[in-house]
Order: C-alpha cells, then structure tokens, then sequence
C-alpha cells in the first residue's frame, strides 16, 4: 500500500482515514458502525440492526416478494431450538451475531493489504509501512497542514492503540489483536484507549478534560455569531444535568466514558424488544415465522442482504 511518487496530502489523509475507523461524531458506542437513525417510517436503523449495515445496503435489489423469501429462510436460523417462535432471547443473539459478523468481515477486507509478508500476521511496522510510509519517506510535503488529524499526531496515537491491542505484547497481531487495532470499543481492555482518544478529539485547551463549549462544538460550529439552535440548547442542558455528574463544569475521563461507553444500555436487547413490540400480533412476547412476515418491512423492507448470497453459498457462520 505505499502510495509511489507525488500525492496530495487530501488523497493520502483519505488512504489513513479508510483504513482504520476514526472517532465517530456520534460518540455514544452502542454497536459498530450502526447508524443511529430516527425512526422516520424508513426502519432504516431496524434494517441494519436486524441485518447488518452492508447487507441492508444491497436489499434494494430484491422485490418484496424475493425479500419475504429470503427474509423467512433467515428466521429459521434465528429459531435455533425449531420451536417454530422466536424469542427476544434469540432476536438479541442474533443481532449481536450479526454485528460481530460485520466487525471480522471488516478486518479480513483490508487484512492482506496490512500483512506484506503473508504470514497471517501484521507486525506494527507493517502497519506503519502501509499507512504511514509516503509520510515517513516525506515529511516536508505535510509540514504545512494544520489538519487535526495530522500523520504527525496520528502515527503516535495508532501506536499506542496497536500496543493496547497487542497482548502478549510482541508488536506482532493476530487476527484477534488486530480487530481489537481496529474496532477498539468492541473489546473491553481497549475501552481505556477509546476514552482517551475520545478526550484527546475534544480537549482543544489541552487541560486533561471536556468542558462545556468543548462539548458542544464538537457536534455543533457556530456560523457568523448566529443563535444556537434549539437541539443545542438541550445539549447544554444534558451536559450540566447529566454529562458533569460531579457539577465542577467539566467531564473527567469517567464521566467521558459513561458518556460515550454506557453500561446500562444494551443495544442488542433494546432492539429485540423493539421489533418484537412492534411485530407481536398475539402479544405473546415472541414471535412466529408469519409475524415476522407480516412486518417484513420492519425487518428489511426493500433494502437488501447479502444473506442472499450467503444462503446460495449454503454458509452456517452465524
């Protein structure tokens, strides 16, 4: 992946920026890379939940009627004990299932382009190389750009989340080592690194904490000195009501990551409730394979999966 000759720092940034997953705006880690979507009538948040956010891309290709085929075959796999219901219990597993599913299927896409000497490992250098080798080689081309996320800023701080990835500490990953590189907030002893990267994005002063304003403009820039609008003024209230829970006018690291990495909330449960609620005609708490049919807007519309793909290829992985 080293980028040969002369190459602008916007193309390179975006080599950096796509091969490895930055700080989202939406900071609040509930899944990976599911979108947080109002309910707008779309089920668009349903469809990647239930899905997965690639397959629910494709389903735009399918008819209704290729969707309910397809969509029913999927119930039986989510009816793992044949009992002819599915259960919260299993609409929760499977949901996680199929966003663990995403977060390997996104390492193995960029894996080969990582591993230079194909030894099914990728050493920091390799990472180092491949990422960050035109920089290394010229530095004099990016010592003009004021971008925050500098190669300058970034090269230290991937180091730093490879280390925390890299248990045995041998600065060699293994797929496992790898994906924790790359989807931090999906393991626990990378939560720390997500918190402080989180802190380092927000903290322009530099004192070590978040305060209001730092907060806010975060998510919001101000334009020609004009009011805020109303969505940020609530924000303001949520930060001093809820975000500073020891009121001294600034979020520490553990207000930063209760924040942004909840316990209290799980994704994958509230989202099985969710579509069960919504779908279960007999109010029985689960649901049968024509209920599930009878909502299969819900569940994936006339957006598509590559289940389609996968149940022609006749894959067990989930």
């Amino acid at each position: 992946m080293d980028l040969p000759g002369r190459v602008s720092f916007t193309l390179l940034f975006a080599c950096l920026v796509l091969s490895k997953p930055t700080v989202r705006k939406d900071r609040v880690y509930h899944e990976p890379e599911l979108s947080r979507y109002e309910d707008n009538g779309t089920h668009k948040y349903d469809h990647e939940a239930f899905l997965g956010k690639e397959e629910a891309n494709t389903f735009d290709q399918l008819t209704p009627e290729e969707s309910k085929q397809r969509l029913g075959k999927i119930v039986d796999r989510i009816d793992v004990d044949n009992d002819g219901y599915v259960t919260i219990s299993e609409l929760k597993s499977w949901i996680k299932r199929v966003q663990k599913r995403y977060v390997y299927e996104n390492v193995a896409k960029v894996w080969s382009d990582y591993d230079a000497n194909k030894d099914n490992m990728i050493a920091w250098d390799e990472y180092k190389q491949s990422t960050y080798g035109y920089y290394l080689a010229n530095p004099e081309e990016f010592e003009d750009t004021t971008d925050q996320f500098s190669f300058k800023k970034m090269l230290p701080r991937d180091e730093r989340r490879f280390k925390a990835a890299d248990l045995d500490g041998d600065l060699v990953a293994n797929r496992e080592e790898f994906t924790a590189f790359l989807h931090p907030e999906d393991f626990e002893h990378m939560k720390d690194i997500v918190v402080l990267e989180t802190l380092e994005d927000i903290d322009k002063n530099g004192d070590g904490f978040v305060d209001e304003d730092e907060y806010i403009a975060d998510m919001f820039s101000h334009e020609d000195g004009g009011p805020e609008p109303d969505w940020v003024r609530t924000e303001r209230e949520q930060f001093s009501d809820f975000r500073d829970t020891n009121k001294d006018g600034r979020m520490d690291k553990e207000e930063i990551r209760r924040w942004i990495l909840p316990q209290d909330y799980d994704h994958a449960q509230a989202e099985a409730r969710h579509l069960v609620y919504e779908s279960d005609a007999d109010k029985d708490q689960m649901l049968t394979k024509q209920e599930i049919l009878d909502n299969w807007n819900m569940f994936v519309g006339s957006q598509a999966t590559n289940y389609g793909e996968d149940l022609k290829r006749r894959h067990d992985e989930l």
